[in-house]
């Protein structure tokens, strides 16, 4: 693989991004639009491909014109109204066998692309493992195949997760084929071998001691990166949850509501009571712009040094050098509810933790079922939809699902994103800046729950709106200690 222009790479980030061509999957997501933004903002990149699902009756250039109108491309916009012509959508889709493209799309890509970002993925932990395994593993080897018919490829990242390799407590930046029950090969020949249902089925007996078919699936991509990438120059991105932006393009822009920000958003709201949750085990969060930052570095650094891999490098980002902990992240976003409260609260903010599971699930009888059937009456007495019991069952699965994070300290070796970070120029150490340990937790906590207030919830940023979240606030404070002081007589015992 040779650079296009044949000549020495320049030193800086936004030099070597000058005239490239980028591939890159996973781009109406969360972090693949920040990327996209901040590409286009901080370099001379010629073009980005990105690939996208076809939807019916929708046309692909139909959904870029969309983009023009969305918050996280303001910014951009502002300043280079035409950056979105730089952006072409091509068709695809991860669970296809051949990832759904276009021959003559293909043709394109391999004629000329210099970059991929393979960052498409199901995020979710409860996906069936036939699903999961077909978009996080099978289209990981199939994207790989594709590069190596790249004539000018310079650099290949793959977008993986922090938690990959959860069935341990201390994570080095290597990989660890030996925790995996069995090899991504074998996996994905079983697939080929039987129906969905009953891959499925084996799920338990296949994953052995990963947690979920999210968690297990990404193991399983690595495994192919390590056998299958051969001489591509390939890295690996290894991020903790992506959170809210700190700085960029927006302060607390978010379009999702994943982990942390679904409770949070929860208690914000006043729907979620109880949870069970370890306040000593230390969070493992990442701003998105760091996290896109850092992916934005490690291509520049795998161009840099392609002809000396033997293996791909991996590189994590996390907040081990600078922890927070569960209980301080529940303690900085309840003290946000008197600042940023919302104007569609049902109930006053308030979380009770406990660390037993039964506890829990007897709590949340009292704290989320009863209430979410009176709520669901009063939905059907007016003739809407009842929604709150799928809600809180909704909360329940995912409260499950998570406990392994939420009772689990995870210690990320991050020697070579720190080694990553001092091969930078002090420009581009500011301009792409992926330094966690300069963070200021409380403040940035901050900055998330008014993105959420403004991006999630839909609320209007204004003192006016602040005084009427403050003021129903007010009333829901009387109603929340009548009702508390009534569950604790029902749960007194009697002499």
């Amino acid at each position: 693989f040779v650079q296009s222009n044949g000549a020495e790479m320049d030193y800086d980030i936004g030099g070597f991004y000058k005239d490239k061509v980028v591939f890159l999957t996973g781009a109406t997501g969360f972090m693949g639009k920040v990327m996209i933004e901040k590409l286009l903002r901080s370099t001379d990149v010629k073009r980005i491909y990105a690939m996208v699902r076809s939807k019916r009756g929708h046309n692909l250039q139909e959904r870029l014109q969309l983009w023009q109108k969305e918050e996280v491309f303001k910014v951009l916009l502002s300043s280079k109204p035409e950056a979105l012509q730089r952006v072409q959508f091509i068709a695809g889709d991860c669970c296809e066998p051949d990832l759904g493209i276009r021959e003559e799309d293909r043709r394109l890509l391999c004629a000329e692309v210099h970059i991929v970002i393979h960052g498409a993925a199901t995020v979710r932990f409860d996906e069936a493992l036939h699903k999961a395994l077909a978009i996080n593993t099978r289209a990981t080897r199939l994207m790989l195949q594709l590069a190596k018919e790249m004539k000018h490829l310079e650099s290949y990242l793959h977008i993986s997760t922090a938690f990959s390799n959860c069935v341990i407590s201390d994570i080095e930046e290597k990989f660890y084929p030996e925790h995996l029950p069995c090899s991504a090969d074998k996996v994905l020949a079983l697939s080929e071998m039987v129906n969905s249902k009953v891959l499925d089925n084996m799920s338990a007996g296949l994953m052995g001691s990963f947690p979920n078919t999210y968690i297990f699936t990404k193991a399983l991509a690595e495994d192919i990166v390590l056998k299958e990438s051969g001489s591509l120059p390939v890295s690996i991105c290894r991020p903790n949850i992506v959170m809210p932006a700190d700085k960029e393009p927006i302060v607390g822009w978010i379009d999702n509501m994943y982990g942390p920000i679904a409770f949070a958003y929860g208690a914000a709201r006043g729907v979620l009571r109880v949870i069970c949750v370890n306040i000593d085990v230390h969070c493992n969060f990442v701003p998105v712009d760091y996290a896109s930052n850092l992916a934005i570095a490690i291509i520049w650094e795998t161009s840099r040094k392609k002809s000396q891999c033997q293996q791909p490098a991996i590189y994590a980002i996390g907040n081990a050098s600078n922890p927070i902990t569960n209980g301080a992240f529940q303690n900085t976003m309840l003290n946000c509810r008197t600042k940023f409260p919302l104007t569609s609260m049902l109930w006053y903010p308030y979380v009770l933790n406990v660390t037993s599971v039964w506890t829990y699930y007897f709590l949340a009888f009292f704290l989320h079922t009863l209430p979410g059937y009176a709520l669901d009456l009063v939905l059907r007495v007016v003739g809407r939809k009842p929604q709150f019991g799928k809600i809180y069952k909704k909360i329940n699965d995912s409260m499950k699902l998570l406990q392994h994070f939420f009772h689990n300290t995870f210690r990320f070796d991050m020697k070579n994103t720190y080694r990553l970070r001092e091969l930078m120029s002090p420009e581009d150490r500011i301009t792409y800046n992926f330094d966690i340990n300069s963070l200021d937790w409380d403040k940035y906590m901050h900055k998330s729950v008014r993105g959420l207030r403004i991006y999630v919830a839909k609320e209007v940023d204004t003192p006016e709106s602040i005084a009427k979240g403050k003021k129903l606030m007010l009333r829901l404070v009387l109603l929340c200690v009548v009702y508390n002081y009534l569950i604790e007589l029902l749960a007194t015992p009697v002499d």
